[in-house]
């Protein structure tokens, strides 16, 4: 990906006001895994695609990510994102919230750019327009569970498809159009990417739990720290009976500086439940829909493999 690195330093390098594309510059080359542009290279080579017009659809959606998590840093009061001092520690929350919206301008900016007829154009900047509409629909979701008591399992599988899953449908569908492929291939693809992206979310409900941090890459038991709403716990409310529910509650409304006791009670109560084992079964259940979509695409057997192989990969790294 040393491409979209270039580019990247090339949208800001030597830009003014500093303040504002400093930040910009700095969130862009901090690292990542660059899983979205991958996506959308992935895609382009599945639809038999012209791979040089990649860059911009690629660098598009990777800077739309960066965006969300500018204001996600903001929102969260996180002080590190890749190990570096997020935006808003770095400068402060205004500039932080300005770069983060010249970044979204800029992203959109990048979907224009590319060279090709201006249908197509239209179909990826009207699918950027609703990707990014609604990652910020589950954001709010995500918001406003915080302090709801009526949150269901439905509910809560729709707030991470917008907020988590639409992205990397997004990533593969910008791809396909670019690529010229049939209404029902884009159409396909995208839902491999949804079922994908929301087997990839509770992976990472699970392994919060049932992991560690070498393999988790950060503190095990965050979610149950900060009383998130997670797939094991609104899953567990749903099969507790009345005893293991009040003690659910207990632990996620007060307050508490025993961190280990309440991991220790919140993790026996979804042992007791079997939860490990449900939430597996539900990952399982999203990969096998991932890898029916795959079977319905309209190309090479090869690339129809290297799809299921990426599905199934979260099955295999289920503990």
């Amino acid at each position: 990906m040393k491409f979209i690195e270039e580019h990247f330093k090339s949208l800001t390098k030597h830009k003014t006001p500093k303040n504002l594309y400093e930040p910009i510059g700095y969130i862009l080359e901090s690292g990542g895994k660059r899983v979205r542009p991958k996506l959308v290279e992935l895609a382009i080579e599945i639809f038999n695609g012209d791979m040089s017009k990649a860059i911009y659809p690629a660098a598009s959606f990777e800077m739309l990510h960066n965006f969300t998590l500018i204001h996600d840093d903001i929102m969260d009061l996180a002080p590190l994102r890749r190990g570096k001092e997020t935006v808003y520690k770095k400068w402060n929350n205004n500039i932080a919230i300005l770069s983060g919206d010249a970044l979204a301008t800029m992203a959109l900016q990048q979907i224009l750019l590319t060279p090709t007829d201006a249908d197509t154009i239209v179909k990826m900047a009207s699918l950027f327009g609703q990707t990014s509409l609604e990652i910020c629909e589950g954001q709010q979701y995500d918001l406003d569970f915080e302090s709801s008591d009526e949150v269901s399992i439905e509910k809560y599988i729709e707030m991470i498809r917008l907020k988590t899953a639409v992205m990397l449908a997004g990533c593969l569908k910008v791809g396909a159009i670019l690529s010229h492929a049939s209404s029902k291939d884009q159409d396909e693809i995208y839902n491999f990417g949804i079922h994908v992206g929301l087997a990839f979310q509770l992976k990472d409900d699970l392994f919060d739990v049932y992991s560690d941090e070498i393999t988790f890459g950060k503190q095990i038991g965050g979610d149950i720290k900060s009383n998130k709403k997670t797939y094991l716990y609104l899953l567990a409310l749903e099969k507790a009976n009345m005893k293991q529910k009040e003690e659910l509650t207990y632990w996620f409304t007060t307050p508490s500086t025993d961190f280990k006791t309440k991991f220790k009670q919140v993790k026996s109560i979804f042992d007791e439940l079997n939860i490990n084992v449900l939430t597996e079964d539900k990952i399982r259940y999203y990969v096998e829909k991932a890898v029916y979509n795959v079977n319905q695409l309209s190309v090479k057997e090869e690339y129809k493999k290297k799809l299921i192989e990426y599905a199934q990969q979260l099955a295999q790294r289920i503990k």
